[in-house]
């Protein structure tokens, strides 16, 4: 949706899921879906040759074990099933595995994101190596971290992007910098009054003042465990929280959770969006916002292809 809203064309991608790869192609219907996991596709010898060569190949590889809120280290290397109902493997070397389908489809630019916490503490290792890989491969490579609230995006929302070209282009160091004025969450706010707490939320948001940021800053004022830290308050007069799968935003002045609505402004989707059977938080907070990816994308465009094809 991002590469679209910057004028690209956009020609497919692979998804592992199928209820998500279904809401992806009702909504996009692409030339190319495919529907197996990335090491399936890397291993393909029948793919079209307009996948070869691309001037942009776009991948977020998941992001759960790198996630400051999530295990971590506990969880590098070791394998599970995860929700999505594939095969049971481990996700800490996803990163790797695009790295390879970078290699074999040989774009000009690539992109990969993933969570700040690939380049916080241990993890500094993981991005490292991504970049000496990709390095090797003949691809110059640049680390960004962005924040999707000076982008557009009514929502605090950092993310890693290691972007690379081919080394032959010589394309000059890219520039990144963002300066939207911030979008509150008062501005897509929607004045509709009704209950959808739990029990147990509904106590602790009675127990709430103004300035907690979330549950767990109750829970300790309360004496009780710091637990429920991911349940974050909203205020209208600040950029709202960034929206996770599981997402628990609570509203400071009405006792309720954000609507559909609300999430689908957050997250720069659009209104009509067809969800199917999936729970919109869930899809939007598994994903790079689109005017996040179509600022990134259209600066590309303009530093790098547009001088280039000018030439």
């Amino acid at each position: 949706m991002g590469y679209k809203l910057a004028g690209f064309n956009h020609l497919g991608g692979v998804e592992i899921d199928p209820p998500i790869a279904d809401v992806y192609k009702t909504n996009h219907n692409p030339k190319f879906l495919f529907n197996q996991d990335i090491r399936e596709f890397n291993n393909r010898t029948d793919l079209p040759k307009e996948l070869y060569q691309l001037d942009i190949l776009d991948g977020s590889p998941p992001c759960s074990t790198f996630s400051m809120a999530g295990s971590r280290e506990k969880a590098w290397g070791k394998e599970k099933v995860f929700r999505e109902g594939q095969a049971k493997q481990s996700l800490d070397d996803l990163v790797f595995v695009y790295c390879d389908t970078i290699i074999k489809l040989q774009p000009k630019v690539f992109l990969l994101e993933n969570v700040k916490g690939i380049i916080q503490g241990n993890a500094k290792v993981y991005s490292k190596n991504i970049v000496k890989k990709m390095n090797d491969a003949g691809y110059t490579v640049q680390v960004f971290c962005l924040n999707a609230a000076s982008m557009g995006v009514p929502q605090k929302r950092e993310r890693v992007f290691f972007i690379g070209h081919k080394k032959e282009f010589a394309f000059p160091k890219l520039k990144l910098e963002f300066n939207e004025e911030a979008i509150l969450f008062g501005k897509v706010f929607e004045d509709i009054n009704y209950n959808d707490l739990t029990k147990n939320e509904q106590y602790l948001w009675d127990n709430k003042i103004k300035g907690d940021k979330d549950f767990g800053f109750i829970n300790v004022r309360l004496g009780n465990k710091q637990n429920s830290f991911t349940t974050k308050i909203l205020y209208k007069d600040k950029v709202c929280n960034t929206v996770t799968g599981g997402d628990n935003n609570v509203l400071f002045d009405i006792p309720r959770k954000t609507t559909k609505k609300e999430v689908c402004q957050i997250g720069t989707y659009p209104l009509d969006y067809n969800f199917k059977n999936i729970e919109p938080k869930y899809l939007i907070g598994m994903s790079v916002p689109p005017v996040m990816t179509a600022q990134i994308a259209n600066q590309i465009y303009l530093q790098w292809f547009k001088p280039f094809l000018q030439k």
